[in-house]
Order: structure tokens, then C-alpha cells, then sequence
């Protein structure tokens, strides 16, 4: 990405953001070299990672679950935790090593941000109740200890929502057994990124999420999962996951009502069968007819 491009998107109101990557290109170090996400997220600030997980009607998923019955958001801590360690790894043939750190200005910003949220939505499936889950290995871990004593510091300006304390393997064992208990989940910039894809895989699959990274002066919008170059060419790829991080761009943008309109219009296509999402998480007819379907029921929306 050239500095150019990067300042085009720092004076953006917002940007929207397809997957990109190519994962057989790597660095000296063996992590891959095609990959925006860490030269936006640090470059602009980006602080939070909003990932909403939601099953729309008529998607196979591997739960018994009825739309609307998996309904949270992950807010994943974007700039600090275990990936500040990218391109920074020490070590030798012997060992490496990758350092885990933490603010507290940056443990602060993203508790109050998920607070924030909870504030704005109707609250868990299962009984209504607004609540913030810290995810963390607050057992284990003294950074996590750190980043759970300043979430609890945190919660207190917030007392009209529940303030909840878990283990990370809990709840990835609970968004199985029990997702309808969650609305939104706030952890550690890596356990983000894996319990998106544990919740994506609830509902139909990664392609079905979508995802807005909002810092302080700058945002940007994308699905939560990367390419698939294996796909590439076959007509099979699934574009839920762009649409409805258009959605969420034009949501923040203040465009409210042209936001509604798509996330319906896409709940519309799959609930006719005019968008058709297969058991493995692909579409049939590919991007062009999930497209098509989508568009052509906006007007009626």
C-alpha cells in the first residue's frame, strides 16, 4: 500500500475494504507479507475491532439454533496484545519468543467502547440483558489479570450493564453450548481474532460476518475473514460478509435508514432462497447471484 493510498484513507470519513492477501507470499521471518490489516489498524490508530456474529434465516449452520438466537458482538482490542508482537519476534534456531503487552490507556479505551455498545442494543437472546463478557486468562496471564482489574474499574461507570468475568476457553466452549447468552464480548486483540472465527462458524461461516475497525479519527470497513485464492475463478464465493460491512460503514456515517435497508434486503434474499448459502459456507451462483438477489429486493424494503 503506498503512502498515497494510506493518507487517501486517514482523510476518509470511512473506507470500505475487500479481503486481500495472497498467504503463500511471506517475510524473512515466516508471517505473511500481503496483509493491510496491521499497516491500517496501527497506521490509523484503529483501536477497536467490532465484529457483529448474527444467524440470518434459511443459513445451514452446525447448531440447532433459530435466527436470531445467536445475536452478539466481539469487540476485539485492535493496536495492542499479542500481534504488537508482528515482525518484532526475537529469538534464534534455539527458541523465539513474542511478547504479549497491554495499556492501560488501551485496555481502558476498548472496555469503554464495548460499554458504549452494550448501551446501543437490545441485550442477549436468552434474557434481554445488556452485557459486556471480558474474555481473558486472567488466571494465567498477568497481562490479562491487568486488562480484566481495569475492565471491572471500568464497569463501574456503567451500571445499568452487567459487567461479566470469563475464561477465554469457557467461552469458546459456551458460544456453542449457549450463544444466545452473549451480546457483546470484549478481549485481547489474538483471542479476537480466534473467537470470531469460532462464532462465524456458528452461522453459517466467516463469510457470513462482517466487520468495522473505529479508532478516534478514522475507520474502516471489511468482512472479518481474508482471501480465499482457492476459490478464486469457481463462482462459489460467498459476499455476505462485504454487504453487510457496507452496512455497517454506512451505520456510521449516520446513513441509518440506507443501512437498515441492506441488512434486510439481504435477511429478504436468503429467506425467499433467491441468495443461497450452502452447508459449507459458500453461495450458490457465487457473489454475482447473491448480488442480484440482494439488489433486486432493496427497492421492496
Amino acid at each position: 500500500m503506498t503512502p498515497a493510498a494510506l493518507a487517501q484513507v486517514r482523510q476518509a470519513s470511512a473506507t470500505l475494504k475487500g479481503p486481500v492477501g495472497l498467504p503463500e507470499v511471506r517475510l524473512p521471518d515466516g508471517t505473511e507479507a500481503g496483509v493491510l490489516g496491521g499497516i491500517l489498524r496501527g497506521g490509523l490508530d484503529l483501536y477497536a475491532s467490532v465484529r457483529p456474529i448474527r444467524l440470518l434465516p434459511d443459513v445451514p449452520g452446525r447448531l440447532r439454533a433459530e435466527p436470531g438466537s445467536i445475536d452478539y458482538v466481539i469487540v476485539r482490542e485492535n493496536t495492542e496484545g499479542l500481534y504488537l508482537s508482528r515482525g518484532k519476534g526475537v529469538g534464534n534456531r534455539h527458541a523465539m519468543t513474542d511478547t504479549l503487552m497491554v495499556t492501560r490507556p488501551g485496555c481502558e479505551r476498548i472496555a469503554r467502547f464495548a460499554f458504549e455498545l452494550a448501551r446501543q442494543r437490545r441485550g442477549a437472546p436468552a434474557d434481554g440483558v445488556r452485557r459486556v463478557t471480558i474474555a481473558d486468562k486472567a488466571n494465567v496471564l498477568a497481562s490479562m489479570y491487568f486488562f480484566r482489574e481495569v475492565f471491572l474499574e471500568v464497569a463501574r461507570d456503567y451500571p445499568d450493564v452487567t459487567a461479566e468475568c470469563m475464561y477465554i476457553d469457557a467461552v469458546a466452549q459456551d458460544l456453542v453450548m449457549r450463544p444466545e447468552h452473549f451480546d457483546v464480548i470484549v478481549t485481547e486483540n489474538m483471542f479476537g481474532d480466534i473467537l470470531s472465527d469460532l462464532g462465524g462458524g456458528t452461522v453459517g461461516g466467516v463469510a457470513m460476518c462482517p466487520c468495522a475497525n473505529i479508532g478516534a479519527a478514522g475507520a474502516y470497513f471489511e468482512p472479518i475473514h481474508g482471501s480465499a485464492p482457492t476459490l478464486a475463478g469457481r463462482g462459489v464465493a460467498n459476499p455476505i460478509g462485504q454487504f453487510l460491512a457496507a452496512a455497517m460503514l454506512l451505520d456510521h456515517l449516520g446513513e441509518q435508514p440506507a443501512a437498515r435497508r441492506v441488512r434486510e434486503s439481504v435477511s429478504a434474499a436468503l429467506a425467499v432462497g433467491t441468495a443461497v448459502v450452502r452447508p459449507d459456507g459458500t453461495a450458490a451462483g457465487g457473489p454475482a447471484a447473491v448480488a442480484e438477489a440482494v439488489a433486486a429486493l432493496i427497492p421492496q424494503v
